[in-house]
Order: structure tokens, then sequence, then C-alpha cells
């Protein structure tokens, strides 16, 4: 599938990473490439290898025009819920551009609120250079800080899974509770946390 590109001369990509995962920040980038200096490669991040992926991030954050990497807290996460606090963090990442641009592609099927035209697709991080290239960033920026994460809580295994819900993370909730990067609003942490009540 094509995805129609407006004639304007600044065309930013907006993606998240983090949505799913039990604990931890939503990470969100955007993305404006430079198209005299293109980017062999960018793919959907999840499809990519890690080694892949860091060695896109590099040369996303050395050729594209600008960047920027924003998030939503965990605090704001149980705030206001996984959505609103995603949206906000794709508003947060487009405003903190050093160029502002023409018009935006957004991952997914909603959009948040933006100052300037702006197109939602879904699956776009398959479909939108822009978009593949703000997936890359996030997605690396979310993993380095999952690793630093587990350095602190060893016994979780978030290097492994990287919050997600998974087996092994659920046993370690079971065994040694919620640390304070937990997403308290999210049902598996409840329940935990409603057990050690």
């Amino acid at each position: 599938m094509q995805v129609e590109r407006p004639d304007v001369q600044y065309i930013a990509g907006v993606d998240e990473v983090g949505r799913g995962p039990l604990v931890g920040d939503v990470v969100t980038a955007a993305v404006i490439l430079d198209p005299n200096n293109p980017i062999a490669g960018l793919a959907d991040s999840k499809k990519l290898t890690e080694k892949k992926r860091l060695a896109l991030a590099a040369e996303i954050k050395e050729k594209a025009l600008c960047y920027f990497v924003a998030r939503s807290s965990v605090a704001e996460i149980d705030k206001l819920n996984i959505l609103h606090a995603t949206m906000l963090a794709m508003s947060r990442a487009v405003e903190g551009l050093s160029i502002q641009p023409d018009f935006v592609f957004v991952d997914g099927n909603r959009l948040p609120k933006l100052s300037m035209n702006a197109q939602s697709v879904v699956k776009g991080d398959s479909l939108v250079a822009e978009i593949s290239a703000a997936s890359i960033l996030a997605k690396v920026t979310r993993d380095a800080e999952m690793l630093a994460l587990d350095t602190e809580f060893p016994q979780y295994g978030f290097a492994a899974h990287k919050g997600y819900p998974t087996k092994a993370h659920f046993a370690a909730l079971e065994e040694h509770g919620v640390t304070p990067h937990h997403r308290t609003t999210f049902k598996p942490v409840q329940r935990i946390i409603a057990g050690k009540v």
C-alpha cells in the first residue's frame, strides 16, 4: 500500500514504544528525514534485529534533519490512562523538534493534538520512512532504559522481556512484588498490589 505524501517541505513521522508493558514510561519519537541524505533499511523496529536497530538509530541521528524523543511517565500513565498518555507523549515529540514540520504522519489509528496537519497511518512503521525512523529511535531508547532498570532490579528480568507481560515477569511480580516503576493501573499489577495488601 502506498501512502500519499503531501507536497510540503518538512514531513515528520511519529511513533511510540511501550504501550503494552507493565513497567516504565511510554516513549515516543518524532523524526524529519533529509530527502537528500537517504537511509537504507528503515523498517518497523519490531522486525529488525537489535544490532540492526542500534546501527540504524545512530544513522538516523546523524542524517535526519532533526529528531526528538519524548515520553509520558508512569505517573502520567496511571493518571491519564495509557492512550491519553501516549497521545500526550506524541505531541511532546513533535513540539520538541527543532524544525516545525508542515505535516505529520502518525503511526496507528488516532491523532494526538497537533498544531499542523497530520494523518494517522495504520502499520505506518512499515509504510512511511519517517515513522519507521521514529519507531527505531523510540524502541532503542526504551530498550536502553529497560536494561538500566534490569541492573537496578535484576530479579525481574527486564533485560529479557522489556517490561512486557510475560510468564517470567508475572512470576517475578508474584515473588518480589511491585517496583516504583510499575504502572499501578494496569490490571496484572493491580492484582499483585491487591494480593499483597
